[in-house]
């Protein structure tokens, strides 16, 4: 079943798209989900992907050539692609097994061109494509405008939010202060100018919000930063007020988006080494640069790092933000066990109840993602969003799975629980152990400084694999303070390092299981990295997880035979903290369930 979208699927658009390409001489083009600041969610004007396919998700590219055509995303998407995607005019690969440049080895030839467009790659990301180019004697073609665009009759204009200042006591280090910090990085690598791309990035370093795209908070525009602390941000200027340009002050300096190449073209008049990241600047901006003749040093986006390290008074704010999350979803489950089973509860239903509570509470600003509210067979599409075509009732016999949270200027929230509607079968009880245990594996383990997510990874899986199951999705993902719900660089995933973890991140904890066709299961707590004491006669210095999400687990799907003692006192411990920081918030009906919720094992 299609999955709806503010944007509208052409099904004619790659015809003439095909045609455009032909009459220019060109083999195919890519193309990403991506807008020109790499961002997650992107602005309307960006859904290109979308448009072209009808593929709605967050991730995927499409490799369009003139006789066929295909999509490529990760498991993540694999059921939600097959529900969207005309299956005669694209083929959908798993780009874990099938990447573009494997499909496209044995389609492209000696002499052909591959168009894309700068904006919306990112030199890393073409790396692989120039490298096939090479080899098969094609040639990789950057366009001067998307032919997308161009065959958009109707594409929304470039967002034009106000931008909105994010001072104390939610923003607890001034962007002043912030840009000298990383000033002081710069200089002692002897960077002169960093290119600032990334919207969180911006956004965190000048203390600044919009609402350029759906549910994050992202100014989309570009900066330089200098080493002498000083910025030159390009944006319209229109979208700031006399207010924000007071609190940018006078270190911060507004140049219009059209003025970005005038900019790039002088830092190679004075060959001045410039800082780029080669995961996130447009390629345009590098083949700008490098045409200038700057001196270009790849390396990370200066603000990354800082900005995941969150300050313990940021954690602070992190965790009234979860609190008062917590009370919303405890109200929703409440309400949820007694009106489920009599069949009253659609998915779209369910979502509306937990986004209005959501919605009810102090410095709410919106949703961090579309709730998933998925039921049954549903659950198992891992970011399944549900549509009134989609929608059905939750029914007893079956699981439902929510993913849900929001943005509130206090910190940013993503929790996913699991539930029956009914008495769940055996084999439900089994898998939804498993994932328990993974999830409590990865909550309390120690691991001393410089761990990277990767080596915690198999911690999440174990039990899964002893019955030779697993989960295509990562363990867990970085998470922003009122800025994105995926940040990085740390994350807990099999496939790639990610940053060292370290004091004050924020990070997912999120295994999972899903049958096709049946269910699926998720159990996901935002977690917090801290310095936890070294056991006796240990040597190195040890960090650890604190849990930030408060919400009870369903202890109906809980086989108690399938944990041992220490996993057993794990929940009881964490319903303890649940229920004795969210009872007092919750009014005497709601507290009496969360009691009986949250009751040992």
């Amino acid at each position: 079943m299609p999955i709806d979208s503010p944007i509208a699927y052409d099904p004619t658009l790659i015809a003439k798209l095909r045609g455009h390409l032909q009459a220019e001489g060109f083999a195919g083009f890519l193309v990403p989900h991506s807008d020109a600041n790499q961002s997650e969610y992107l602005p309307p004007c960006a859904e290109r992907l979308a448009h072209l396919s009808g593929f709605t998700g967050s991730a995927g590219a499409a490799v369009v050539l003139l006789d066929e055509a295909a999509l490529f995303v990760d498991g993540r998407y694999t059921l939600q692609a097959r529900d969207e995607i005309d299956a005669k005019t694209f083929s959908q690969q798993a780009i874990t097994t099938t990447s573009p440049q494997d499909w496209l080895r044995t389609r492209l030839k000696a002499g052909d061109k591959l168009a894309y467009d700068p904006w919306l790659h990112t030199p890393g990301q073409l790396e692989a494509y120039e490298r096939l180019c090479q080899e098969l004697d094609a040639e990789l073609v950057a366009l001067g405008a998307n032919p997308i665009d161009a065959l958009w009759l109707d594409q929304p204009p470039l967002p034009s939010s106000q931008i909105k200042v994010l001072d104390a006591p939610f923003a607890p280090l001034s962007s002043k202060a912030k840009r000298e910090l990383l000033a002081k990085d710069l200089v002692k690598a002897r960077v002169d100018v960093a290119v600032i791309s990334a919207g969180d990035s911006l956004a965190w370093l000048l203390n600044i919000r919009a609402n350029d795209v759906p549910f994050t908070p992202l100014v989309l525009a570009y900066a330089l930063l200098s080493a002498d602390a000083t910025v030159k941000l390009f944006i319209d200027a229109a979208r700031i007020d006399q207010a924000t340009r007071s609190h940018l002050g006078p270190d911060v300096q507004i140049f219009g988006r059209d003025q970005l190449a005038a900019q790039l073209d002088g830092l190679g008049d004075t060959k001045t080494a410039v800082r780029i990241a080669t995961s996130a600047t447009p390629a345009w901006i590098v083949e700008r640069l490098t045409r200038a003749g700057a001196r270009i040093l790849p390396g990370a986006d200066p603000c990354q790092l800082p900005k995941a390290k969150k300050t313990p008074t940021e954690i602070d704010g992190v965790k009234r933000a979860h609190a008062r999350d917590g009370v919303a979803l405890v109200k929703f489950l409440a309400w949820l066990q007694i009106q489920a089973p009599n069949g009253s509860v659609t998915e779209l239903s369910a979502a509306a109840k937990l986004d209005g509570l959501r919605a009810e509470n102090e410095h709410f600003c919106g949703l961090s993602f579309p709730t998933i509210s998925g039921s049954g067979p549903n659950g198992a599409i891992v970011h399944y969003r549900v549509t009134k075509d989609s929608d059905r009732a939750l029914a007893t016999g079956e699981l439902f799975l929510v993913d849900s949270g929001a943005q509130y200027l206090d910190g940013t929230t993503d929790v996913t629980r699991t539930v029956a509607i009914g008495t769940p079968s055996d084999e439900m009880k089994d898998r939804f152990t498993r994932v328990l245990k993974g999830h409590i594996a990865i909550s309390r383990q120690r691991f001393p400084r410089g761990t990277r997510g990767q080596e915690l990874d198999v911690l999440a899986r174990q039990a899964l694999w002893e019955v030779g199951i697993d989960y295509d999705h990562g363990t867990g993902h970085g998470v922003g303070t009122y800025l994105g719900v995926h940040e990085g660089p740390q994350g807990i995933s099999k496939r790639g390092q990610g940053a060292e973890l370290a004091t004050g991140m924020v990070i997912s904890n999120e295994p999972g299981y899903y049958k096709e066709g049946a269910y699926g299961i998720r159990i996901e707590n935002l977690i917090t990295v801290v310095q936890v004491p070294s056991p006796q006669g240990g040597e190195r210095e040890m960090m650890g997880f604190e849990p930030l999400t408060l919400a009870p687990i369903d202890r109906n799907l809980i086989d108690t035979a399938l944990l041992n003692e220490s996993e057993r006192a794990w929940v009881d411990t964490y319903h303890a903290q649940v229920c004795d920081e969210l009872s007092p918030r919750l009014d005497p009906s709601t507290r009496n369930w969360l009691a009986q919720a949250t009751a040992t094992l």
